[in-house]
């Protein structure tokens, strides 16, 4: 069924979003993509949901990129909807409140390497690849990976993988600071991931939405707008129930309980 091309799972505050493809090495054809992004929406707009995980069945791939198939017969119109609709996932990504991790098992090419550089954390197995090899197609990245990757691994190695189309290891992309740990297996990964969500989960709601924002606003601001901008959002959590609770659990000498308020 068309359904189970993307799972949703919830256990604990953790939402887990597996793109369930594994004959297709996960790719992303229309139809998933918009499950894809209906599901993020959901784990989003759900106050039980304080994580999300997005992952892919198997061991073989994450997110393959895109299915080539959607690509035949296009033209420089006929194009844009198909790359929109993986724009829309990434940009989802971008201003999700709640973090987002990408636990990477084997292949992340084209947009499937572009929606987990869209993720908040990317922790990889030890078989991962990460690639953007568009060029190969006689196209470029246009699902923000010519403005996301140089931005994390700098701009000499971005124009390296992208110019070439070529592809590095699990143990590369942590080097360069692609991916944040390196897992011996799947499983491994999948248990980290898991470990890492729940605790995201554990710490205050308002404020982690607000650092993530932050943080991310750094590649975007003056370092002056930003500053203003951190002040405020610092401020802001002074209205909270969870920053009183924080300041008296610390002053108490106790484990402080978040209400997410």
């Amino acid at each position: 069924m068309l359904d189970d091309e993307v799972l949703y799972n919830k256990e604990d505050a953790v939402a887990t979003i597996t793109v369930n493809r594994p004959e297709k090495y996960n790719a992303l054809n229309m139809s998933v993509k918009k499950t894809l992004y209906e599901m993020l929406r959901r784990a989003e707009e759900d106050p039980s949901v304080r994580a999300v995980i997005l992952t892919g069945t198997g061991e073989k791939a994450f997110i393959s990129g895109a299915d080539i198939n959607d690509f035949v017969g296009r033209d420089s119109k006929t194009i844009k909807p198909v790359v929109e609709s993986s724009r829309d996932i990434s940009r989802f990504l971008d201003s999700m409140n709640k973090p987002a991790i990408a636990a990477v098992n084997g292949y992340a090419l084209g947009g499937g390497c572009e929606i987990a550089m869209a993720s908040d954390i990317r922790y990889a197995s030890a078989n991962a690849r990460f690639g953007l090899p568009e060029i190969n197609l006689g196209t470029i990245p246009g699902n923000g990976g010519t403005a996301r990757l140089p931005r994390i691994v700098g701009l000499g190695i971005a124009k390296e993988m992208v110019l070439t189309g070529s592809l590095i290891s699990a143990e590369e992309s942590l080097r360069v600071g692609l991916v944040n740990k390196v897992f011996e297996s799947v499983d491994a990964l999948r248990k980290a991931a898991f470990e890492l969500a729940m605790t995201l989960a554990s710490k205050p709601g308002v404020a982690v939405g607000l650092a993530n924002r932050s943080l991310d606003n750094s590649w975007q601001m003056s370092l002056e707008d930003h500053l203003k901008h951190e002040l405020d959002a610092f401020c802001q959590t002074f209205d909270t129930h969870d920053v009183r609770e924080g300041v008296a659990a610390f002053l108490e000498k106790r484990k402080p309980e978040f209400k997410h308020r």
